[in-house]
């Protein structure tokens, strides 16, 4: 029987990241065996910003090229000293973004069994959240100008860009999730302030949630909203929001649900057309890189988004079943965490607990 063989693009990329994802390709690996179902195939590839610093760029010349031939793409972590942010950012992870229309950008807040809620008299329940984020425009579309570069006049434009066709297509996508989910809906945008581009979206928001009568609803102003996330955390279930509030928001909701080191996120392009992304969102450490004590979680977690994206709901489950049981026991836990165990033991636990959960 020829079994569907997924083609992975993995980046390690910078700092911690190689050890996080080698622990994520563990897991999926172990998945994939225990399945019998499905295999992957993953190819390396070394850009990042050592890349930078040997080549001048962040990834290959025709690394778009190289990358559209596979189902998938498994990212680790971009950025290090001496590589400016704005460059590691735009000229690999956002670059991947945009030119493969991964517009869905998918970061599940919740607080796992076994994670301690940082609320007072909040229960474990209330913190299980969905955001989904517009992840190619917005204040993130990089339209602007510097005017005067060095002059007492000196003008800096930085130009939000909110389409139709974008703003229409990431809410929807949010109505569609929430509708199969059977939750709420809650956009949060800054209609007060910012007069075009969120005035807009509240617009574009009401108008298609008329053709969404079975959903209900709720829009907050960004501020109002992180107070919410706080005080009231169960109100939200599905949360569609701009790129920069997404960014934010989801930060917060990291801090609700254990901190980064539990924080993944999903790059998609829903139609398929070009691969879609997987990445833990903490970023890639550089002080606790090479010493095997960053907490892989959260690439575990990202490669549970992954078999997801496949279709393979169970396994995608049993892996977060998986990792739920780690932080149960609490015996194999990195120092963020307050253990004493190393990057490849964890890896090692949730394979082990997931083949346990296979054999009951």
């Amino acid at each position: 029987m020829n079994l569907p063989t997924y083609k992975i693009a993995v980046i390690p990329g910078d700092g911690i990241g190689p050890e996080v994802i080698a622990e994520g390709i563990k897991v999926l690996n172990k998945a994939a065996e225990l399945s019998g179902r499905f295999a992957f195939v993953f190819q390396t590839f070394p850009w990042g910003c050592e890349y930078y610093l040997r080549h001048g760029r962040m990834m290959a010349e025709d690394g778009m090229e190289q990358l559209r031939a596979f189902d998938a793409i498994y990212l680790g972590a971009v950025g290090y000293p001496g590589v400016p942010d704005h460059v590691s950012l735009w000229d690999l992870l956002l670059k991947i973004r945009k030119q493969f229309d991964q517009y869905v950008n998918i970061r599940p807040i919740t607080l796992l069994r076994g994670v301690p809620c940082p609320l007072k008299d909040v229960p474990r329940e209330a913190i299980d959240m969905l955001f989904i984020r517009e992840n190619s425009e917005g204040e993130y579309a990089g339209a602007g100008d510097w005017l005067y570069r060095g002059k007492p006049e000196e003008v800096v434009l930085q130009t939000g860009v909110f389409s139709r066709k974008g703003t229409e297509r990431i809410i929807r996508y949010a109505f569609e999730t929430a509708r199969r989910m059977g939750k709420s809906l809650t956009s949060i945008s800054k209609g007060n302030a910012l007069n075009y581009s969120m005035v807009f979206w509240d617009q574009v928001f009401a108008e298609v949630a008329a053709e969404y009568p079975d959903v209900p609803t709720a829009s907050y102003l960004v501020d109002a909203a992180s107070m919410f996330m706080i005080k009231d955390p169960g109100r939200f279930e599905v949360v569609v929001t701009s790129n920069l509030f997404g960014d934010i928001l989801t930060d917060l909701g990291a801090a609700l649900a254990g901190g980064l080191g539990l924080a993944a996120g999903a790059n998609i392009n829903p139609e398929r057309a070009w691969p879609s992304m997987f990445e833990p969102i903490h970023g890639s450490a550089p002080d606790i890189a090479g010493k095997g004590v960053a907490n892989p979680l959260a690439a575990i977690w990202s490669a549970s988004q992954l078999l997801e994206f496949f279709g393979h709901d169970e396994w995608a489950n049993m892996v977060l079943q998986a990792m739920e049981c780690v932080l149960v026991e609490r015996a194999v836990l990195t120092p963020d965490m307050h253990g004493t165990a190393t990057t490849s033991e964890v890896g090692d636990s949730v394979v082990q607990q997931l083949t346990s959960l296979v054999k009951q």
